[in-house]
């Protein structure tokens, strides 16, 4: 027979993992687009208190993008079940006015309704921005849940993420690029995923490391989104401006990376 202590913590893990199971974030995320669909927030199941970011500014729900119906091109979802969190990538590029939107949600303890919501929502004017050939790109890739004994562990994902962030501010850093892997940014696509030769003008500034970073993983898919304020691309704010990383690992490799990032001027000023 167990120890009492060792009862008491088995049962305690047990409580902690059944409290936001993988269903309950795929419900979530379920309802989020259905609500983006209709441009209604009653598919929700919001709390009392939600709050409401959009790129890093606080908004009200009623005036969010949420209230805008769009047509979904293409969506993928992350569920994270340690942290009771979902990430959702939207592209709706057919849409009268185009949006390429990532959402991170935290739920309650209990799973049983949206603490959080986070959007990053890109269109005419952000990085680089092309939803329509951000979609063509996105649907000819693979995302799919990689199968149980080839998936990497919850660290060895979230440390390529990082490790891709940080190579921007020193280019020194070993980031785990598979071959092929591939970088859709906005709407531009390259398969060398290694970091170019930045302009002079950036050189002085890349010393920036992207802060404020939120994670949300998902070992079933073998991926990581990471939000951040990204520094030195927008002139206007050299510290940092709100961005997404969307990254697929596989085999401790990255395959994957879909980059969403906010100006305050026309293509940040570039």
């Amino acid at each position: 027979m167990l120890p009492y202590a060792s009862l008491t913590l088995l049962t305690l893990a047990a409580t902690t993992t059944a409290t936001c199971p993988r269903s309950t974030l795929q419900s979530a995320t379920t309802a989020l687009l259905a609500a983006q669909t209709a441009g209604n927030l009653s598919a929700l199941p919001l709390s009392a208190n939600t709050t409401y970011l959009e790129n890093d500014a606080s908004v009200t729900l009623t005036s969010s993008i949420l209230t805008t119906a769009l047509p979904i091109d293409l969506s993928r979802s992350l569920h994270d079940t340690t942290l009771c969190a979902t990430f959702t990538e939207i592209i709706s590029a057919t849409a009268p006015h185009p949006y390429m939107i990532m959402t991170r949600m935290l739920l309650t303890a209990d799973g049983a309704a949206i603490s959080r919501i986070e959007n990053v929502v890109a269109d005419k004017g952000d990085w680089l921005f092309n939803a329509q050939a951000s979609l063509s790109k996105a649907q000819s890739e693979v995302w799919d849940v990689v199968p149980e004994g080839k998936r990497d562990a919850r660290d060895t994902i979230r440390a390529a993420g990082d490790k891709y962030l940080d190579s921007w501010a020193d280019g020194k850093v070993s980031v785990p690029y598979g071959s092929p892997c591939a970088r859709l940014e906005g709407g531009s696509y390259t398969t060398n995923c290694k970091m170019p030769e930045f302009p002079k003008q950036f050189k002085v500034l890349t010393v920036r490391r992207a802060k404020n970073r939120r994670y949300v993983i998902d070992e079933e898919i073998g991926a990581v989104d990471i939000f951040n304020d990204f520094p030195f691309l927008d002139a206007n704010k050299p510290n940092g401006t709100s961005s997404t990383n969307f990254v697929r690992v596989e085999g401790g490799k990255i395959r994957y990376i879909h980059e969403v990032t906010i100006c305050t001027q026309n293509n940040c000023g570039r």
